[in-house]
């Protein structure tokens, strides 16, 4: 292992994903092409939705199904802490006020029980959504979350970068796969290269609503249609469209949309080596449990592993001596609430205790489909050797 370094996370880019690419670019279509709606098409079936929008990039994705749920001015929501700036920036777009709610000890993902107490403490229409995430491709069980959404009158926005084909299973022993659509009203989807599909930058809004699903479409492309049964002006030619929203261009281009569908053919396939990739960690680190801390997976969960995290009492010793080794672990995330923005924008003095002792002890380690087994090895001997000291 001598002179190579390990990242936390690398896109895998086969001779069959470079031919379709090609393929694309040599044909009529750079954008705006077949290739897009194929692409969603076959993305909404693999994760069980009725449709599927794809987008420039997941935080374009979020940004729009803030402005299909009518996100507006002043309208308060709540996000877990613990994710990516764009799951709470999404909401402050629209002039919304982002408001955190802790994580769960175990799962790192948002605390059903403290949800509903700040649900409860508040007066009824207070909170307009709920902005969870299926944190390191742990899914949320959003049956919980839809009941309590139905009782308070709340949207909810998964946020599903991390987690295709994860899923959790539902109160009637079914299957429920993260951005189906049966409880979240829009689910979003990142293809960053170090995500389970990769497309270099791109993303995926899935919903079951219909209404959702057109004012995504609409808002894609600068608020602009071309629908015949949409125009006001029915009589004009087929040249005619009409801006009828303020919209974005927020469109994906055909030659990434052809990779997005290569890829998706080795979704499962990278989901079952991520399994092992795992359950290797999991048996080397058990005999040091009380010094390392390895990922908790409920018995009706299917993780999908964006991340491998640990917890460690020594984290930034540790994190510099794996990179000085060339091992670069990464952690996930500093906390949304604790970020300059976020403080100056009402979250000054919010004690979230969950999230800030994880946020002390976690590091994500190497968890990527073409991780050898030799890398992992060394991994783990790196690891244990600054555990054994």
């Amino acid at each position: 292992m001598t002179g190579k370094t390990i990242p936390y996370g690398r896109q895998h880019i086969t001779e069959e994903d470079i031919a379709t690419v090609v393929e694309t670019l040599k044909s009529d279509y750079l954008t705006q092409g077949p290739r897009i709606p194929e692409f969603e098409r076959a993305f909404a079936d693999y994760v069980g939705a009725k449709y599927a929008v794809a987008v420039n990039n997941a935080t374009a994705g979020l940004h729009l199904s803030a402005v299909a749920l009518g996100v507006k001015p002043g309208d308060k929501v709540i996000v877990t802490p613990i994710t990516f700036a764009a799951s709470g920036n999404c909401i402050r777009y629209c002039g919304g006020e982002v408001v955190f709610c802790d994580i769960e000890k175990d799962t790192y993902v948002m605390d059903a029980v403290k949800l509903e107490e700040m649900l409860a403490a508040a007066p009824q229409g207070t909170y307009k959504g709920i902005v969870p995430v299926d944190f390191g491709g742990y899914p949320v069980n959003l049956e919980k979350f839809r009941a309590l959404a139905d009782k308070y009158g709340l949207w909810i926005l998964e946020d599903a970068c991390h987690a295709p084909g994860g899923y959790f299973i539902d109160k009637r022993g079914m299957q429920q796969r993260c951005g189906n659509g049966h409880f979240a009203d829009v689910a979003v989807f990142s293809f960053h290269p170090v995500k389970h599909i990769a497309t270099g930058e791109g993303g995926m809004v899935t919903t079951d609503n219909k209404e959702l699903y057109d004012a995504l479409c609409l808002y894609r492309t600068h608020g602009i249609t071309k629908n015949p049964d949409a125009l006001q002006k029915k009589e004009e030619g087929g040249w005619y469209y009409e801006m009828q929203e303020l919209g974005y261009n927020y469109r994906i281009t055909d030659f990434q949309a052809a990779l997005g569908i290569s890829q998706l053919k080795r979704a499962e396939k990278g989901l079952q080596r991520r399994q092992r990739i795992a359950t290797r960690y999991t048996e080397a680190f058990a005999p040091y449990a009380e010094k390392i801390r390895c990922p908790f997976v409920e018995e009706k969960i299917f993780h999908a592993y964006h991340l491998y995290i640990i917890q460690v009492e020594n984290r930034r010793s540790l994190y510099d001596f794996l990179r000085a080794n060339g091992v670069y672990a990464q952690v996930h995330y500093v906390p949304l609430h604790t970020m300059p923005y976020y403080r100056e924008h009402g979250s000054a003095g919010v004690s979230l205790p969950v999230a800030e002792s994880y946020y002390e002890h976690c590091l994500s380690l190497p968890m990527f489909p073409t991780l050898t087994d030799e890398e992992q090895e060394y991994v783990i001997e790196k690891v244990l050797a600054f555990i054994g000291k």
